[in-house]
């Protein structure tokens, strides 16, 4: 299908990109990948009234080492985070999780900013994210903000962020050592995941469950499991407490319910070995 009409603009800095979101207002949306949003548009789901492409806005590109965090630019593309050595050593749960993204056009083109933006409950690096305990910065007109991953995403395709607001910076702290696992359930490769799970074990357990709700989740059942000091297949048994997960073609609601118990627990034994 053909888009519906908008205006086109390049912005060459996140202020110039937030001076534009200011003035157009809901009508503006901002364009990185676009691995999300042109779909949108050619379903008519997404109606903009004027692209702002940001994909050229040069420093916001970057991962690098700030004390016991690892800082990635929003506009780090999920092949960036996938071959970095950094990710590698101290969040390869991060590194791991972008290497199942799509396929290799996808994963050269979309960025790490855009994904979380577009907060779509399917999307892996979300989960990754939010099991990691990871933080997320916005600039908009009055200065910088930073969001704690738990708080980000508000509902399905909704997330924190004012319509002013750029997303600019992703924080995840280090975990070098750590216990982990990403496992994903999809009929074909390159689909979306009907189910997955992001686990970090550090200490504390971070859990995240993918195309469980209208938002990722934190496994809070399982958490506060594994914090009792449960076995991995009790722990694995609470999965899906507070979850709301979708009937759609691919899957029933409770089909998903007893592959997020499955998945879980491989997560947890993969994680603990």
């Amino acid at each position: 299908m053909i888009p519906a009409s908008f205006d086109y603009v390049r912005a060459g800095s996140v202020d110039e990109a937030v001076a534009l979101l200011t003035e157009h207002g809901d009508a503006a949306k901002l364009l990185a990948g676009g691995h999300s949003l042109l779909p949108l548009m050619k379903l008519r789901l997404a109606t903009p009234g004027v692209l702002i492409d940001v994909g050229r806005v040069a420093d916001l590109s970057y991962i690098e080492a700030r004390g016991d965090e690892i800082a990635i630019g929003a506009l780090a593309r999920h092949h960036d985070l996938e071959t970095s050595a950094l990710l590698k050593d101290q969040v390869p749960l991060l590194s791991y999780t972008a290497h199942q993204v799509g396929d290799p056009q996808v994963r050269h083109r979309g960025t790490l900013g855009g994904t979380l933006a577009h907060g779509d409950p399917a999307s892996d690096l979300p989960a990754a994210v939010l099991a990691l305990g990871g933080t997320l910065v916005a600039q908009g007109p009055n200065g910088r903000r930073e969001i704690a991953a738990s708080d980000f995403f508000r509902g399905f395709l909704e997330t924190a962020l004012a319509p002013d607001e750029m997303l600019v910076e992703i924080r995840v702290p280090k975990v070098p050592g750590a216990g982990w696992s990403f496992q994903k359930f999809n009929r074909r490769a390159q689909d979306w995941a009907i189910v997955g799970v992001a686990a970090v074990l550090n200490g504390h357990a971070g859990i995240a469950l993918v195309n469980m709700g209208s938002t990722p989740l934190r496994a809070a059942g399982v958490e506060e499991a594994l914090r009792g000091g449960a076995t991995v297949s009790d722990a694995a048994a609470a999965a899906d407490e507070g979850t709301d997960p979708p009937s759609d073609i691919n899957a029933t609601s409770e089909y998903r319910r007893h592959l997020v118990t499955v998945l879980v627990r491989r997560a947890l034994e993969e994680a603990t070995r």
